[in-house]
């Protein structure tokens, strides 16, 4: 049956049955050639990781164990690892790469470079580029949707956005949007699609339709955007302007505007809501902004020309008090996946713990069993990470819901 997979795991395993949630922000420097690493609990640069020439956009894996960095002048993309905070690989994509996005199931990169107007598909098991996609002019932000069927390109030359199926790896659709995009990025299910444009507004693209449904208008050139985990805001930084707009997704209308320091581009919000951080290009800082107030709390210093555009926040589970077993194999077989919601987990014993949690790494589901066989349901699209603690260790693996 090809929907089903089989882990197995050998040997010395350290396993835990609690899990915490480790959250760092990788800001790109593009003056120092670098990546620093904020731990966003304290606000304190704890490393600095040295990239290729001139890094702009990132992207950060929906497991959190890699971070992707585009280097504009040197051809190249390079891939974080981060538990060591070190670049583990360098992938020769093409000239100018500009934007850059993983995919919700962690499988493909997607980067746009600029000379020529290309779209590289990377498959992150074996850094390889799969496929090179002609794509209109000047791509900027990219996202995909959150079944992975697609990918947005915003193309600021053209000013248009390309919709790219990724089956076949080709333009399905172009999207005329009369504005220059930069950023991008999608509602929860997948159905909006927020477009910053160069003129102070935000486009409104109904992705069913594939046409724009409302427009914004927001502070002077606009460039990244970034939603609330629940869909509620959005965050835009304007660069002309010194500020963030903060939109109701429900109203479609401006609810706050926030003065940051100059010159704002990269912005990516924590996983819990609480916190945006957004990297001010001229003053070399960051600014940290309280999602509930609306107001700075905080400016870290300390950066040199920071950009990171995209998402750079990394979010992943990590052991909380941990055990060391010497383990024998342990086969498990989860089916289908991709699922419409209902999947059965194969287990190798009669008793084991099964947690789910999704991209945020936020607990959704936790289970005890004493069966071999577990049918359980998830109500969302997206993916899901699945904790599976026998007494031989711990397994984990993605899930894709696509309903």
């Amino acid at each position: 049956m090809k929907n089903k997979f089989y882990l197995t795991t050998i040997a010395l395993l350290i396993i835990s049955v609690n899990f915490s949630i480790a959250q760092t922000a990788y800001i790109i420097n593009e003056g120092y050639n670098s990546v620093s690493v904020i731990n966003v609990v304290t606000n304190t640069i704890v490393n600095t990781i040295p990239v290729g020439n001139e890094p702009y956009g990132v992207s950060v894996s929906p497991d959190g164990t890699k971070v992707y960095v585009t280097n504009f002048n040197d051809t190249t993309i390079s891939v974080i690892n981060t538990s060591t905070n070190t670049v583990s690989t360098t992938i020769n994509v093409g000239h100018q790469p500009y934007g850059v996005c993983v995919s919700p199931d962690g499988s493909r990169v997607y980067v746009g470079c600029v000379s020529p107007d290309t779209l590289v598909v990377i498959n992150t098991l074996t850094n390889i580029i799969i496929a090179k996609i002609g794509i209109s002019v000047g791509p900027k932000g990219i996202c995909v949707s959150p079944d992975g069927s697609k990918v947005y390109v915003a193309n600021y030359w053209s000013s248009t956005i390309n919709v790219i199926n990724t089956f076949t790896n080709t333009i399905s659709n172009t999207i005329p949007i009369n504005g220059a995009p930069f950023g991008l990025c999608l509602s929860p299910d997948g159905s909006k699609l927020f477009a910053p444009i160069s003129f102070g507004a935000v486009r409104v693209i109904n992705t069913n339709t594939n046409t724009v449904s409302d427009t914004i208008l927001v502070g002077t050139n606009p460039t990244g955007i970034s939603m609330m985990p629940d869909g509620s805001k959005i965050y835009v930084t304007n660069q002309g302007s010194n500020s963030v707009s903060v939109i109701n997704t429900t109203t479609n209308t401006v609810s706050a505007t926030i003065t940051v320091s100059d010159h704002p581009i990269g912005i990516s919000i924590t996983p819990d809501g609480s916190k945006a951080y957004i990297a001010n290009y001229i003053s070399g800082t960051v600014s940290v902004i309280n999602t509930t107030t609306n107001m700075v709390s905080d400016t870290i210093t300390g950066f040199q020309t920071p950009t990171a555009f995209g998402n750079f926040i990394s979010v992943y589970t990590q052991p909380a008090g941990i055990a060391t077993f010497n383990t024998e194999s342990a086969n498990i077989s989860i089916y289908p996946n991709p699922t419409n919601g209902q999947f059965t987990i194969l287990l190798p014993t009669d008793k084991s713990e099964i947690t789910v949690t999704n991209v945020l790494g936020q607990q959704i589901i936790k289970t005890q069993t004493t069966q071999k066989t577990t049918n359980l349901q998830l109500d969302n699209n997206g993916v899901y990470f699945i904790y599976v603690t026998t007494k031989n260790g711990i397994a984990t693996r993605k899930l894709i819901v696509n309903r």
